[in-house]
């Protein structure tokens, strides 16, 4: 599993941040325009990057108290896309992944911090390979408002983080290939009917 499913958990807390009292409200993930860019240094001679999709997951948003929001967010770990299918296949062999059919990357959101009027640190249980570690996802509120085609409330933010790969039990060439992976993630979410 990957360290970018976390980065939508990010994004529920940080929508939070400013706005008038209201309860939570339920909001589900745009899978359609959410993404998790990861990018590592190989060798020295380059940044390489990929991405991961297929994001389902739930976010409880709590507009008069942001840090007692909630998310949890998953997407299959074969969802990688890196541009050139036989790294993809290294990625999924035994090497890293070891991947099957069904599995998945998971975030669960622990903790957030609101630290200013649109941003937020959000912490959670990152769950990848079969290992589960805290991360803190850097959150930015982008827009809070009505979709213009949906009609219906939306949520859209950005976060970052930095991930050891090692610590997932994905560390195969470190420190030739970087243990440190930087993970971008934009997510929009929707209202829950």
């Amino acid at each position: 599993m990957k360290p970018l499913a976390f980065v939508a958990a990010l994004a529920l807390s940080s929508t939070a941040f400013g706005s008038a009292a209201m309860a939570a409200d339920t909001y589900t993930l745009d899978a359609s325009h959410s993404q998790v860019v990861f990018t590592y240094n190989h060798l020295g001679f380059s940044t390489t990057y990929g991405m991961f999709s297929g994001f389902e997951g739930e976010i409880s948003y709590d507009e008069a108290s942001p840090e007692a929001s909630s998310v949890t967010v998953s997407m299959p770990v074969q969802s990688m896309f890196t541009g050139w299918e036989q790294r993809e296949g290294h990625f999924m062999s035994a090497d890293f992944f070891d991947a099957q059919d069904g599995d998945l990357i998971t975030f669960t959101s622990t903790a957030i911090e609101v630290t200013g009027e649109n941003t937020a640190l959000i912490t959670g249980d990152l769950s990848m390979n079969d290992i589960t570690k805290s991360v803190v996802l850097d959150a930015k509120l982008n827009k809070a408002d009505t979709h213009p085609m949906a009609g219906k409330p939306w949520l859209g933010f950005d976060a970052t983080a930095t991930v050891l790969r090692s610590d997932f039990g994905l560390g195969a060439f470190a420190p030739a290939v970087s243990d440190e992976v930087q993970v971008m993630i934009s997510v929009e979410a929707q209202k829950a009917e």
